[in-house]
């Protein structure tokens, strides 16, 4: 893939989610980058097949942030490019009595993807530093611990071959008063009001720094943490399939080459069999 501006900020370039515009358009207009959008997907989608035919690494994707921020937007528009036969999307609501009786990654490491498959976490064991601490779920002392098992949790599906890529859909408050008023305004998407969406926008300033001390204290080399402009719907999905592309892009060969090698082997099982 050839080197271009990336459309993704890491935590290392600011020092709180403030010094990040959750209105970036990359000096695109919508057209040109829903354009880019369709070239980066038909990439995507051959890339997905080497992915799930060779089997030799996983992929899981963690989708975070505030409401409205476009988690399932992302989903929809992103990894509709690739085949849904190699693609899982688990969501993570309240822990259930029996989730809550076992430690916090239990039920994540459950369903982390096996290879040759890209899973989608639509919110992930994230929430257990962002809920939980600006809720007071659980005290101080226990979500202060999380951070280094999350650290520990991502670095051991990295040396399984896991490919962990995280983005935090970045969106402002103005925006995301917008989305909700609009939801309210329309019959057909009222439904997915929920009093705790306008409850948490007072919780506003505190889940922002909870945000930020999870993506900067839990990202790595191994299990990155990308910063997504998420006010512009377009843009959105334009940064987080360049990313995926970005991670997937060197392994094409590897995959390309055990495929070859495998039917090979098999055209010679087949000789002998002829």
């Amino acid at each position: 893939m050839t080197k271009s501006k990336m459309f993704a900020f890491t935590p290392d370039q600011g020092k709180s989610l403030a010094d990040f515009d959750p209105n970036e358009n990359g000096g695109l207009d919508k057209e040109a980058g829903k354009a880019m959008l369709q070239q980066l997907g038909q990439q995507l989608d051959d890339l997905q097949d080497y992915l799930y035919a060779a089997r030799q690494h996983s992929v899981l994707v963690i989708l975070q942030g505030m409401d409205t921020s476009g988690k399932d937007g992302t989903i929809r528009d992103v990894l509709g490019f690739i085949d849904p036969l190699g693609c899982l999307v688990q969501s993570f609501k309240a822990p259930t009595e029996i989730e809550r009786d076992r430690d916090f990654l239990w039920r994540v490491h459950q369903v982390v993807p096996p290879v040759g498959m890209v899973t989608v976490f639509n919110r992930s064991h994230y929430e257990d530093v962002l809920v939980a601490r600006v809720k007071k779920l659980v005290p101080e002392a226990v979500w202060e611990k999380r951070y280094s098992h999350i650290n520990h949790f991502e670095q051991l599906l990295a040396d399984n071959r896991t490919l962990v890529l995280k983005f935090f859909l970045h969106i402002s408050k103005d925006e995301q008063q917008a989305r909700l008023q609009a939801r309210a305004d329309n019959p057909d998407k009222a439904w997915k009001l929920a009093p705790s969406d306008w409850e948490d926008r007072k919780l506003w300033d505190a889940y922002q720094q909870a945000y930020w001390d999870a993506i900067s204290r839990c990202h790595s080399e191994q299990a990155p943490w990308y910063i997504i402009s998420a006010d512009r719907k377009w843009f959105r999905n334009l940064a987080i399939a360049q990313v995926l592309l970005h991670h997937l892009e060197p392994y094409r060969e590897g995959w390309k080459h055990s495929l070859e090698e495998r039917g090979r082997e098999g055209l010679q099982v087949l000789k002998k069999l002829t």
